[in-house]
């Protein structure tokens, strides 16, 4: 998979960069026979065919590296949802049928994906640099020592990169907990200086070094 490239460890995490510009050698472009009919109806549902693509793509890669793990082909890899910790409906964390001890996240922004794999619950999130306007939407709704440090800063590029930072470390954190964003993006604390995530509850958060207009994280959860 020459569009895939394991990026060095974020502590316990193996993490995967993928391309999802570059057509995939796992399978077909359209996922027949190794995606499963949840992902086809999902990228079905894409408007756009880039964005159709891009979906695939990633998902082509990530069962190829979860194929690569488990010793089996990419259509043999079988997922299934996890409670969720909130309500206990079936729309938690997506994990592994019959491997419960590989977690597993995937996150994906314009024309990069991002493959986390661990010993215990992890949370993986990539974004695009936000514009400034977007940037400035989502400030509002972090949590106030965040938007304190946020606003100390001058540089409009410096402060939209911040705030990509923040995102991609909340959401890395709220994805493996099950949650993602219906839990409220103002209470939990995860800092905005460059390469010091703070972790709630326990949790470890490791910024992931990504291409110039990205920024990315991954959470690992204290328990296995």
């Amino acid at each position: 998979m020459d569009h895939v490239r394991e990026l060095p460890r974020a502590g316990a995490v193996r993490v995967w960069l993928v391309d999802t510009e570059t057509p995939s050698r796992i399978g077909p472009m359209d996922g027949a026979g190794v995606l499963d009919a949840d992902e086809l109806r999902r990228a079905a549902a894409f408007r756009f065919d880039r964005d159709r693509e891009r979906y695939m793509a990633a998902h082509l890669a990530l069962r190829g590296i979860l194929g690569e793990q488990l010793g089996r082909a990419p259509g043999e890899v079988h997922f299934v949802r996890q409670p969720c910790p909130d309500c206990g409906k079936p729309h938690g964390r997506p994990a592994l049928a019959d491997a419960p001890r590989l977690h597993f996240s995937l996150s994906h922004s314009g024309d990069r994906a991002l493959v986390a794999l661990a010993a215990a619950p992890v949370g993986a999130d990539v974004e695009e640099v936000p514009s400034r306007t977007i940037a400035e939407e989502l400030a509002t709704v972090l949590h106030p020592r965040e938007q304190a440090e946020l606003a100390s800063l001058d540089d409009p590029l410096e402060r939209r990169t911040a705030v990509a930072r923040v995102w991609v470390r909340k959401e890395a954190y709220l994805k493996g907990l099950g949650i993602g964003l219906a839990r409220r993006t103002d209470l939990d604390y995860v800092g905005s200086v460059p390469g010091s995530p703070v972790a709630p509850d326990g949790w470890t958060v490791h910024d992931v070094p990504m291409p110039e207009g990205y920024a990315a994280a991954v959470a690992l959860s204290p328990r296995s």
